[in-house]
């Protein structure tokens, strides 16, 4: 009786045993033929949770899963490297004091600029480009992205602010994007991706593009250099006055820090 009932224990153990394994290998397949979709906020939005100073937050989407569509928010490295980014959205006379500051520490950023910076800000759109730095694409009319569900729509968003560029400098715009207010579904990645475009969002940023409630210097420094971390993508606003002032000092605190700083085009 006893060598009855351990046998069909076996049996079932055995069972379980190759259905738990099975079951592995299917998983392990899904994942690899049918990768997860990108994760969204509620919003809409890109997140981050600040839970460590001086480690990468927790996001809403992974590396790997944001790597699928040719996106990225920060690189996954222990080097100390930082990636410098800025969100043009007007001018308001601080993009003159940021270019100084980064030609006096040789730093070539990424400026993302919508339609009606290039429409209003040639000048300046020539000196980001013979001093080195990036235009990258932020969209002709800064809409919420998410709520676009054609690719037709999308492309004229996209395109218009291509021609301009190209009309401005005569060359061809890199093909980086960045979604307005970092509002973004699947399908404007897929999107994006389909058109040729890198999409970056950023692992570090804070409250700065209020123009009549600007943070102190204070408050900048504590928060960007709390949480500054190896391989993050740095968004700062080119409207905000505090990081006008501030950015000499800024970069040079980073670099002593032990801080590098590279082109999205390495990432």
């Amino acid at each position: 009786m006893f060598s009855f009932k351990r046998k069909h224990i076996l049996s079932a153990a055995f069972i379980f045993i190759m259905a738990f394994l099975l079951g592995q290998g299917i998983a392990r397949a899904e994942e690899h033929f049918f990768p997860k979709a990108v994760a969204t906020s509620a919003e809409g939005s890109w997140g981050l949770s600040f839970q460590e100073d001086g480690k990468p937050p927790a996001a809403n989407a992974t590396y790997e899963e944001l790597e699928q569509y040719n996106a990225y928010y920060a690189e996954n490295t222990d080097e100390k490297v930082l990636y410098l980014t800025f969100d043009a959205g007007y001018e308001n006379g601080n993009t003159p004091a940021i270019l100084e500051a980064l030609k006096k520490h040789d730093v070539s950023a990424t400026f993302f600029v919508v339609g009606t910076y290039l429409d209003e800000n040639e000048e300046l759109i020539l000196q980001m480009v013979s001093e080195g730095h990036t235009v990258g694409n932020h969209t002709w009319h800064h809409k919420d992205i998410s709520q676009i569900s054609t690719i037709e729509t999308f492309t004229e968003e996209i395109n218009y602010v291509e021609q301009k560029y190209k009309e401005i400098t005569g060359k061809p715009m890199t093909k980086y994007y960045r979604p307005p207010q970092g509002k973004y579904n699947e399908a404007n990645l897929k999107m994006a991706q389909e058109m040729g475009y890198k999409t970056f969002f950023w692992s570090l940023a804070y409250v700065d593009w209020y123009q009549d409630d600007q943070p102190t210097h204070e408050e900048a420094f504590e928060k960007l250099l709390k949480r500054v971390h190896p391989g993050a993508v740095v968004l700062l606003h080119s409207t905000s006055s505090t990081n006008a002032e501030i950015l000499d000092e800024l970069l040079t605190k980073w670099e002593e820090m032990g801080y590098t700083f590279k082109k999205l085009d390495d990432l």
